[in-house]
């Protein structure tokens, strides 16, 4: 009998002190709480990127001059050896404030080569390559040569050994785009 009263007594404590917590303001419902955390609102997005695709297609005018225009890459696209890629990255601060130090990361995938030159990029932006996996960037990347007398030389790096190429801009006007582009051959 001392049991269910106790029992009945705690469970009553609980029931009481369950519903003076919900009239308490700034305390959240167990239930309430579970169901904010699903429906945390997302901040929107202040930069939005796109990245395209275009092959290079050369043609022939009517004074046997090659002419260079770019052909859109759609879903499963056929490329092959020697064809040359140009992907476009655009950039859209959509936010009504400036960005600080956007940086973005290219890789060059797998049976590509970078045309070296190729990339721009519009405003005030310093392009960087890496020739070891993004682990570093610099302007002009280089590599040490040993030639056959033993001596060892510092030359440019060629352009199958670029891994990653980096687009850094210190500032980002408000309602702005930026673009960049960069070309790649098929090996």
């Amino acid at each position: 009998m001392k049991r269910i009263f106790i029992t009945g007594i705690g469970a009553s404590l609980l029931l009481t002190t369950a519903s003076f917590m919900t009239h308490l303001s700034g305390v959240v419902k167990w239930d309430q709480f579970n169901s904010a955390v699903a429906q945390y609102p997302q901040k929107p997005q202040a930069l939005k990127l796109f990245l395209a695709a275009e092959k290079q297609v050369l043609t022939k005018n009517q004074q046997g001059k090659q002419k260079v225009t770019w052909q859109a890459l759609k879903d499963k696209a056929i490329v092959k050896p020697g064809d040359i890629l140009r992907y476009t990255l655009t950039g859209e601060n959509t936010s009504d404030r400036p960005l600080k130090n956007l940086t973005l990361n290219q890789p060059i995938s797998r049976g590509m080569v970078y045309v070296l030159k190729s990339a721009h990029f519009t405003g005030n932006t310093k392009i960087t390559y890496s020739i070891d996996g993004g682990r570093s960037f610099v302007e002009n990347p280089t590599i040490k040569v040993s030639l056959p007398n033993g001596n060892v030389e510092t030359k440019s790096a060629p352009a199958s050994a670029y891994t990653h190429l980096r687009f850094y801009t210190p500032i980002v006007a408000a309602k702005t785009t930026l673009k960049a582009t960069y070309q790649i051959q098929v090996r």
